[in-house]
């Protein structure tokens, strides 16, 4: 997918100084006309990435809100109770691959082999944040 960075990662250490990052990418569908003549507004979905490892202290270094990503991953759906006992539904997606869309000096932006596919963690670890 590709979308706008909505606000500056967050970025955490867990086991052994792995860091683990979240970023919420906004994805928008255009409006368009329709035949007879009716608009059909812009459409905007928001999306929870969560990056593993290096892909992770990449975000932490160079991503700031409002920036232009592109994200390869899987999803992933969990469920929990809230205080007051109602279900919740997450769906995040778990980020194998990125790329930095958005134009930067080139002192700033790492190097394509920073980009590189990073594998998640395997097993059941649930959500870190």
């Amino acid at each position: 997918m590709i979308g706008n960075v909505g606000a500056d990662p967050e970025v955490r250490y867990v086991e052994q100084g792995v860091a683990v990052a979240r970023i919420r990418l906004a994805t928008t569908e255009k409006g368009y006309t329709l035949q007879n003549g009716t608009q059909v507004p812009d459409h905007t979905d928001w999306h929870n990435i969560i990056l593993w490892r290096r892909l992770a202290e990449v975000v932490e270094k160079y991503v700031h809100k409002g920036d232009k990503l592109y994200i390869e991953g899987r999803l992933r759906y969990s469920t929990y109770d809230d205080k007051q006992g109602q279900r919740r539904y997450v769906t995040e997606i778990w980020a194998d691959n990125m790329e930095m869309l958005t134009p930067k000096a080139s002192s700033q932006a790492p190097s394509q082999e920073t980009m590189a596919s990073e594998p998640a963690p395997t097993g059941d670890a649930g959500t870190p944040f």
